[in-house]
């Protein structure tokens, strides 16, 4: 294989690491937010859960900015379509994030139980939309995106609004809602004390149960869903291009991948026994294996549709030939190496830095202490 071909492949997996990292860190300030009125009773125990991810909710949530900078650089032509095309996607899960910065610094600034509630209910809906949003995103690129391009590869959205909000697209958003809160419980287990911790060992524990049924439920969706194949496109050393490709659609045929490469079966078997193992290190109080295992259900989850939707990044509905790919919605070679480069130096330092952080600012959150803070949230 050809160097640009490889610097392509391997940035198309560069990418879905950085998604497995904002599903896994983000996602699990998420199910904290989702969780919040479920596992917390009174206003103490309230900011003792947002305290918990209060080192690190804003740093996790770079990991998101890092995923949308990755594929403006490595893959221009998936952002530009993308964009687009979910554009109302996009905004609702832009507005759904701006309530959480707001909520953890307006919620305890007055000692109003009205003022603070309203505050609650926005990091909740802050918490939950998102990863609805994210897991409802991932539905809509099995079932295909209604947009085509033009001769200068400019994109147009054929479709209405309603069409990114179908039912497989909200069951795979649900998945995503589960296994966030499920991670969210792990962490709450890890950091708080007492009553919030029971609740929320049991209601993660729930969450990963609700969550194996969703992904098999998906799974066998997805299996009868019409899929693309791509036949043909421009060889090697040939400019690509989404025009010059030929593309079918078919039933079945997001499995394609899997019966030519069996190996590929391990994912969605490693998505379908993390998450009742990690239900159930966290009905027995392991929360750390239990947050460790819901990493692993991501990886699974996120790889199937990966290796379904492969060499596929963004399929069109209304235009299949017009679908963009992992060929030919790249950036140039060069550009591809000179970030290649870089990342090699900055991806491990971003996650050893991630893991550092996490080991100083470990242990649990002394509702006490917060109540005589000024600091706290």
């Amino acid at each position: 294989m050809e160097l640009y071909a490889l610097l392509k492949l391997g940035w198309w997996c560069v990418l879905g690491i950085v998604l497995v990292g904002t599903a896994t860190l983000m996602g699990s300030d998420m199910g904290v937010g989702a969780l919040l009125r479920v596992v917390a009773r009174s206003d103490n125990e309230r900011r003792v859960c947002l305290n918990a991810i209060g080192p690190h909710w804003e740093g996790n949530q770079t990991w998101f900015v890092l995923g949308g900078g990755a594929s403006f650089a490595a893959f221009p032509l998936l952002y530009a379509t993308a964009f687009s095309a979910l554009y109302v996607v996009m905004l609702l899960l832009l507005w759904s994030m701006l309530l959480r910065p707001v909520g953890f610094e307006y919620r305890s600034k007055l000692p109003l139980r009205a003022w603070r509630e309203v505050w609650d209910w926005a990091l909740v809906l802050g918490g939950a939309l998102p990863m609805l949003i994210f897991g409802a995103a991932f539905g809509n690129l099995l079932l295909g995106v209604g947009f085509d391009l033009d001769w200068s590869l400019r994109s147009s959205y054929q479709g209405h609004a309603g069409a990114l909000l179908r039912p497989f697209a909200l069951l795979c958003g649900l998945l995503a809602l589960a296994l966030a809160a499920l991670q969210g419980a792990a962490v709450l287990v890890q950091r708080c004390p007492g009553a919030v911790a029971r609740r929320a060992r049991l209601a993660g524990a729930s969450a990963g149960a609700c969550a194996l049924l969703l992904f098999a439920g998906a799974s066998v969706w997805a299996a009868r869903l019409d899929g693309w194949l791509l036949l043909s496109h421009p060889g090697a050393g040939v400019m690509q291009s989404p025009l010059q490709q030929q593309v079918l659609v078919q039933a079945g045929a997001w499995q394609a991948n899997f019966g030519q490469h069996p190996l590929l079966w391990l994912l969605p078997a490693l998505g379908a026994l993390g998450m009742p193992a990690a239900a159930a290190c966290l009905y027995a109080r392991h929360a750390r294996a239990a947050w460790h295992l819901g990493t692993l259900a991501w990886v699974g989850v996120l790889g199937t549709a990966g290796a379904s939707l492969f060499p596929f990044v963004l399929p069109s509905s209304t235009h299949p030939e017009h679908s963009l790919t992992v060929w030919n919605a790249a950036s140039s070679s060069g550009a591809l190496l000179w970030m290649s480069g870089f990342t090699a130096v900055l991806l491990p330092l971003v996650l050893w830095y991630t893991r550092w952080c996490f080991r100083i600012m470990r242990g649990s959150v002394d509702g006490h202490e917060i109540e005589g803070s000024d600091h706290a949230y």
